[in-house]
C-alpha cells in the first residue's frame, strides 16, 4: 500500500508522510501517533468563536462569501429532472431581483441526474457535484462504488463526493479505507474528490482527526463532515478539528486541501460562525469556495433574506425569495 499519483495529483508527499502509507502497520502507527484532541478545549474554543460579532459592512461581505460557498443540494429519492433544472436556475440567479448576488459554488445531485445539471449549468462556471460510492451508507462492493463514480464522471460531474467505509475505519482497517479512497480518486480523473467522513458515526474527535488525515494522505481534495442523512451532522467543534487538519497538512506539505461541513447549517448566523472558524483555525486563505464549502439547501434561502435586509435596510419576508 503506497501513495500513487494521478493526472490531477499534487506533488509527492514528504518522506515522513510517504512512509506512513507503506503498509497497514505504518499507517496505523502514524494515525495513532497524531496528538489527541482536547475535547474540552476544542468545544470551548468553538463556543467562544461562535460569540464573535461582525459589523454591518463586514456582514454583507460574509453573506456574499457564504453564498459563493454553497453547494446547492438535492439528494432525495423523489428528485426529478425538473427539480434539478429549477435548482440550477436558482444556482445561476439566487435572487433574480438582485443581479449582483453571487452565484453558488456548485449544484450537488445523484449520479443519474448529473447530465441534467450539466446541461442546465453549461457555460456558467458553476460546478456539478455528485454523491457516489453507494451514498449515504457506503455499503457496497468496490466494483459498484467505482461504477457509481464512473457514471457521475462520464456524465460531466466536476466534483465527486464519496463516503468512506465507516465500518472498516471503526474496525481499524485503515489500509482498506486508504486504498478505496485512492482508487476512487483515480476514477475521478479531473474531477475533484470530496471525502465524506460521516463524523456523527465516528464517535470521538480523535477518530475525526485520524479520518481527516487518512483522507488527506489518500489524496482527497476536500474532507467533508457528513452526508446530511445522519445526526449529528456538521458541528462547529468537529469542523474545527478538520480545519486544523488541513492547516497542519498545508504546513507539512505546502498543499492546500478544503473542508466542507454539511447538514444542519440553516441560518446566516450559523454560516457566519463557520466563516469565523475558518479564519481563526485554518486561516484567511481558506475563505474561498476553492477551499471551503457549505453542503446545504435551506441555508441559501436565509442568506438571501439577510442579504436583502443588509442592502435594503429592512427585513424582507420569505415571500421575496424562492423557497426550496
Amino acid at each position: 500500500m503506497t501513495a500513487t499519483s494521478t493526472a490531477t495529483d499534487t506533488p509527492p508527499l514528504p518522506a515522513q508522510l510517504a512512509d506512513a502509507t507503506r503498509d497497514d502497520t505504518s499507517l496505523r502507527r502514524f494515525l495513532h501517533g497524531l496528538p489527541g484532541v482536547d475535547q474540552v478545549g476544542v468545544e470551548q474554543r468553538a463556543a467562544g468563536l461562535a460569540t464573535r460579532s461582525i459589523k454591518k459592512a463586514a456582514k454583507l461581505w460574509a453573506i456574499d462569501t457564504a453564498i459563493s460557498m454553497v453547494d446547492l443540494t438535492t439528494l432525495e429519492g423523489a428528485d426529478t429532472r425538473g427539480k434539478v433544472r429549477a435548482l440550477a436556475a436558482k444556482a445561476k440567479r439566487p435572487d433574480p431581483e438582485r443581479p449582483d448576488t453571487p452565484r453558488v459554488a456548485a449544484v450537488c445531485v445523484y449520479p443519474d441526474l448529473v447530465a441534467t445539471a450539466v446541461e442546465a449549468l453549461q457555460g456558467t462556471g458553476i460546478g456539478v457535484a455528485s454523491v457516489a460510492t453507494a451514498f449515504p451508507s457506503g455499503r457496497s462492493s468496490r466494483e459498484i462504488k467505482l461504477a457509481d463514480v464512473a457514471m457521475a464522471v462520464e456524465a460531466g460531474a466536476t466534483e465527486v463526493d464519496m463516503v468512506i467505509d465507516r465500518g472498516a475505519f471503526l474496525e481499524g482497517r485503515y489500509g482498506a479505507v486508504f486504498e478505496e479512497i485512492q482508487v476512487i480518486k483515480q476514477a475521478c480523473g479531473d474531477a475533484h474528490l470530496k471525502v465524506i467522513l460521516e463524523t456523527g458515526e465516528l464517535a470521538t474527535y480523535d477518530n475525526v482527526r485520524r479520518a481527516s488525515w487518512l483522507a488527506l494522505l489518500a489524496g482527497g481534495d476536500f474532507i467533508k463532515t457528513s452526508t446530511g442523512k445522519v445526526s449529528p451532522a456538521a458541528t462547529l467543534p468537529v469542523t474545527h478539528v478538520m480545519l486544523q487538519a488541513v492547516h497542519d497538512w498545508h504546513t507539512r506539505t505546502g498543499q492546500l486541501r478544503g473542508v466542507k461541513p454539511a447538514g444542519g447549517i440553516r441560518t446566516t448566523k450559523d454560516a457566519i460562525r463557520y466563516l469565523v472558524a475558518v479564519h481563526e483555525v485554518a486561516g484567511e486563505q481558506w475563505l474561498d469556495p476553492a477551499l471551503f464549502r457549505f453542503g446545504a439547501s435551506s441555508l441559501l434561502n436565509d442568506l438571501l433574506l439577510q442579504r436583502r435586509t443588509q442592502t435594503d435596510g429592512h427585513y424582507s419576508g420569505p415571500d421575496y425569495v424562492t423557497v426550496d
